[in-house]
């Protein structure tokens, strides 16, 4: 069958792993790339050999094009997915989905509306580091999951990003940034989050650029850069998340899940491998699993082929606009929560997503 067109909008720092993962899948094509900057899009399509570098009206407008992939900034999201599935494409957007909870409905019914779908990234649930751990928490490994706690934590992006200004305004900050890994990480892995309390703060109210090329500029903080909240899942399960731009160094692991039989040491959620470590009562020692699946190097991307799989076979597909609603209704709960001074209940669920098959065999997917 013939792959899923693809036309990519931002050609900007993200862009290159996806430009290279997608136009190497069997079932994914590349066929258009835009940018603001089509002087970039135009040095993007030439790299990774993309038939086509236009403006974004211009890719909105083509009809060989099947989905548009949204590498835009996060303001930007709600904007460009709008314009694409009136164009009658289905969408998928990097992370988060919108930075507000109507713009995120609004293009849920839209795509329901006109029988589209919509993705969102991270995908990195589907890689082998965080299959091998959903295997093990559904092969009772640790028993039935009571706890977890979850820690990204550094200090901001202005030391390396070369245009890190968008961190911190007004959209930005370590939860919408980084909190959709954790958070999606532990809804695939536990379930569902039915409450939420939390607090937020900046501790600094400027930032100084020391990246190139914006070297020296200072930006305005607009947004809380440390933020704790307290996790309350449907299955009974409490969860702490702490995301921050405000440490120095830290000790802390990315995510732990507690058992009622042991522990799950679980790796770096925004990558696709590295190590799963296990503690269990019946072996009282930390014991590193091998991993079960495919896709332990850097895989951004197979969030949109399984949605081409989805697409060609009529079922679900698991980097959903859904499951990035539930992750974002979460992350902004915890600030809600922090300024309101109270728990609040979600109105969003979600189901987790089907686990990827470990015989997944690499490039391919099945399921």
């Amino acid at each position: 069958m013939q792959p899923l067109r693809i036309g990519i909008v931002g050609c900007g720092n993200i862009s290159g792993i996806y430009l290279r993962n997608l136009s190497s899948y069997q079932d994914t094509h590349l066929a258009a790339c835009a940018d603001l900057d089509l002087d970039r899009a135009k040095r993007a399509a030439e790299q990774y050999g993309v038939p086509k570098a236009c403006t974004t009206e211009e890719l909105l407008s083509d009809p060989e094009i099947d989905l548009v992939l949204n590498l835009t900034v996060p303001k930007a999201h709600h904007a460009v997915a709008k314009a694409a599935l009136l164009a009658g494409k289905h969408v998928y957007n990097e992370k988060p989905l919108t930075v507000e909870r109507p713009d995120a409905l609004e293009l849920l019914a839209l795509a329901k509306e006109r029988g589209l779908r919509v993705g969102c990234a991270p995908d990195t649930f589907l890689g082998a580091g965080l299959q091998t751990c959903r295997k093990l928490i559904d092969d009772g490994a640790i028993g039935e999951p009571i706890g977890a706690n979850a820690f990204m934590m550094c200090h901001g992006h202005e030391s390396w990003h070369p245009s890190p200004e968008f961190y911190y305004e007004v959209g930005g900050g370590p939860m919408l940034d980084m909190g959709p890994y954790y958070l999606t990480a532990l809804c695939t892995l536990i379930g569902p989050i039915r409450r939420v309390s939390g607090s937020a703060r900046a501790t600094f109210p400027t930032r100084t650029i020391t990246s190139e090329p914006k070297r020296g500029k200072v930006v305005q903080v607009e947004t809380p850069t440390h933020i704790v909240g307290v996790l309350d899942f449907q299955n009974g399960a409490i969860g702490q998340i702490t995301t921050s731009f405000d440490v120095w160094s830290h000790h802390m692991p990315c995510i732990e899940i507690y058992g009622t039989e042991g522990t799950l040491l679980v790796p770096d959620p925004n990558g696709f491998g590295g190590p799963v470590l296990v503690w269990t009562r019946q072996k009282p020692e930390w014991t590193e699993v091998p991993l079960t699946h495919a896709y332990a190097e850097n895989s951004r991307g197979l969030g949109v082929l399984d949605m081409a799989y989805a697409i060609r076979n009529d079922r679900p597909h698991r980097a959903s606009g859904a499951l990035a609603y539930h992750v974002l209704d979460t992350m902004l709960a915890v600030t809600d929560a922090s300024y309101e001074g109270k728990a609040i209940v979600l109105d969003s669920g979600v189901e987790r997503p089907a686990a990827l098959p470990p015989e997944t065999p690499q490039g391919r997917l099945l399921g």
